[in-house]
């Protein structure tokens, strides 16, 4: 078969990034298309690779600050694309709404369209974003004005799509939701380098992009609370106030360290030597990072929600943060300090989401899915 990808933009390399470095590991010759690439970590992963940009990304400033007022362009970006030579598409899909393609030059030749789904666009559908846009009045008005008509045209790609696959029952639920599809379930694709042999030590462990949305201020508040050490790695993004809110909070609080961009083979470390990992967001689609931790053997102190409840088993991995205030953090991480956990329970529920797990389950559904009928 003759496979193209398809990923919102390159920039920050997430979670999202991660799956499409699976993706491209298993059809190392299928180019990715992209709305645009800016500097950053994922550029430098995939510049090796045949990426191939949208006429969006030559508009001066689009990359870097204009992308996200004129997301209205999105669907003139993504039918400048013509994939009538492939036979199937696989597109990395979240917030640009990027599914739905068609054909140019009057092809009726339309490949197999398979959208790997992390999320409807939360912004479209009232979920809490990174970069927490309705604080402005201004922003909220013309973002209104902009999700009505880009609703419409999201739920009219999504009938364009032919399969769907959800990165977890929680995404799957909005499909069903938002876009009236079945989708199937493949879990993406968890993998570290080999965890050294570290000494635990006396410190929690946050790691997220610095951004709203992620819980990181009550997992501040609640630190300084308890007087305990607390490890945040991650660059800030979006709007700059939320750093500096965090770095506000932080202040009266000894042993809170902003570790910004760190290594693998640091991020590794980190996971290994940490009494246990936090992951505070409210709705998270499905969350790698928790699953990391515990790939390294850590436990995790979730918040009972989204995607968290279906990698995190209460008790045994893990324990949950019911009602998202400071006191419902202290009272977590107190009560997971009387939990003796299994650095091989953690291991062994990491496993479920392996890297081999997902492309054997995706080699599969392309044996089933991947050839025109």
């Amino acid at each position: 078969m003759k496979i193209a990808l398809v990923h919102d933009y390159l920039g920050e390399f997430g979670g999202a990034e991660r799956v499409l470095a699976a993706l491209s590991d298993m059809w190392p010759d299928a180019p990715i298309y992209t709305a645009f690439w800016r500097p950053g970590d994922a550029w430098e992963r995939f510049k090796n690779k045949d990426v191939r940009v949208s006429w969006a990304h030559h508009i001066p400033g689009f990359a870097t600050k204009l992308h996200s007022p004129l997301r209205f362009l999105a669907p003139a970006i993504w039918n400048s694309f013509d994939f009538s030579d492939y036979d199937v598409v696989i597109s990395s899909a979240s917030w640009y709404v990027t599914k739905g393609f068609g054909t140019r030059g009057g092809s009726e030749q339309k490949p197999i369209e398979i959208c790997y789904c992390h999320t409807p666009p939360r912004w479209l559908y009232g979920y809490p974003t990174s970069v927490e846009w309705q604080r402005y009045a201004w922003v909220r008005v013309y973002a209104s004005l902009v999700g009505f008509f880009m609703r419409h045209y999201d739920y009219s790609a999504a009938q364009r799509v032919n399969y769907f696959i959800a990165n977890s029952q929680n995404t799957a639920r909005r499909i069903e939701k938002f876009y009236r599809r079945e989708s199937e379930v493949i879990y993406p694709p968890v993998e570290l380098l080999p965890t050294p042999k570290v000494k635990k030590e006396d410190y929690y462990l946050i790691i997220s992009r610095i951004v709203g949305g992620k819980g990181l201020a009550l997992a501040v508040e609640a630190a300084k609370k308890l007087g305990v050490r607390l490890k945040i790695a991650g660059a800030p993004a979006g709007y700059a106030t939320e750093y500096q809110d965090l770095l506000a909070r932080s202040g009266g609080g000894k042993g809170i360290e902003f570790l910004g961009f760190v290594s693998d083979e640091e991020l590794v470390r980190l996971y290994a030597g940490a009494r246990a990992f936090l992951a505070l967001a409210t709705d998270e689609d499905f969350g790698m990072t928790p699953v990391e931790a515990m790939a390294a053997g850590t436990p995790v102190i979730a918040f009972r929600g989204g995607g968290y409840l279906e990698s995190i088993v209460e008790g045994k991995t893990g324990i949950f943060v019911d009602v998202p205030t400071v006191e419902s953090v202290v009272q977590a991480i107190r009560r997971s300090e009387k939990i003796s956990f299994l650095a091989e329970d953690c291991r062994n529920q990491a496993e479920k989401f392996s890297k081999k797990r997902f492309q054997n389950e995706l080699h599969a559904f392309l044996k089933i899915h991947g050839k025109r009928k």
